[in-house]
């Protein structure tokens, strides 16, 4: 039974390669036509301009990163909070049972309802913030994309980090509290320390959830092919731009320029995650 149940996931684990691998194919295959086109320069053209047939991926791939580290910046703050105070300070009890049901329903709730939020609520907010500060008061852009999205990645960080933190032996706190340590003291010097990694894992996959979201991403960050000129202007994200375009490519260079968006797209998030790796054994290490 043991070895039947040992085949069993090493099968699933071919699988899952198998899976990622064809999608990494298919993309690539399907990608030789833009490839064989625009070469290169399409990583860092400045231009998207299909009527013309000019394409140039750069302003797309700079929305991108800029709404998901923005997103992740404003994040981590409300996520290692939630992580503390669920982990730690009200582990248990009936206002704990009802928190962290409210963060998993965040997580649970459809993304276009985030957008409809985003678009009716806090684009006039944003809008209002905007003209206080002589700033153009477009309401959508970069910013207001990468708040809706910290809003809906802060439940996969604080979730981990609650699970990480409450993972923590209670002998190693007791010892603390013993030698004087403070409530803050044993967070800082024993809870971080033995959660770093698995924190740091929660950060990562909040920022992979940040890269490919599309629709709530997309009803608010303003839609321009143009390069931003702050995080309060209009832009474009890789996966918003496909979502809005991918019915309109009428001809095969067009269609094929979008599909290496998504291959840019899934480079990226798999670069991140490889680098993110690294960090966290590099954490684990120490």
């Amino acid at each position: 039974m043991e070895v039947f149940f040992r085949r069993t996931l090493i099968l699933i684990a071919l699988i899952m390669v198998v899976l990622v691998f064809g999608i990494f194919l298919t993309l690539v295959i399907e990608s030789v036509p833009s490839l064989k086109s625009l070469g290169l320069s399409y990583l860092w053209g400045k231009t998207w301009d299909p009527v013309n047939n000019i394409y140039g991926a750069y302003p797309f791939l700079i929305g991108t990163l800029l709404t998901s580290f923005i997103a992740l910046i404003i994040s981590i703050p409300f996520s290692f909070a939630i992580a503390i105070y669920l982990g730690e300070y009200n582990a248990k009890g009936w206002l704990s049972n009802f928190l962290k049901n409210t963060v998993e329903l965040i997580a649970a709730v459809p993304s276009v309802i985030y957008g409809f939020w985003g678009f009716l609520v806090l684009v006039p907010m944003v809008r209002n913030f905007e003209t206080k500060f002589n700033i153009l008061p477009y309401g959508i852009g970069i910013f207001t994309a990468a708040i809706v999205l910290a809003i809906m990645i802060i439940p996969y960080a604080a979730s981990m980090g609650r699970e990480v933190i409450k993972m923590v032996p209670s002998n190693l706190k007791e010892g603390a509290y013993g030698l004087g340590a403070t409530r803050w003291e044993v967070i800082r010097s024993v809870v971080f320390p033995y959660t770093k990694s698995g924190l740091f894992a929660g950060i990562l996959l909040s920022l992979g959830r940040a890269l490919g979201e599309t629709m709530a991403v997309t009803m608010v960050i303003g839609n321009t092919s143009l390069i931003p000129d702050s995080i309060f202007s209009p832009g474009n994200t890789m996966a918003s731009v496909i979502a809005n375009e991918f019915t309109e490519a009428d001809h095969t260079v067009y269609l094929s320029a979008l599909i290496e968006l998504g291959l840019i797209l899934f480079l990226v998030t798999v670069i991140i995650n490889m680098i993110g790796k690294s960090i966290i054994k590099r954490f684990t290490n120490d």
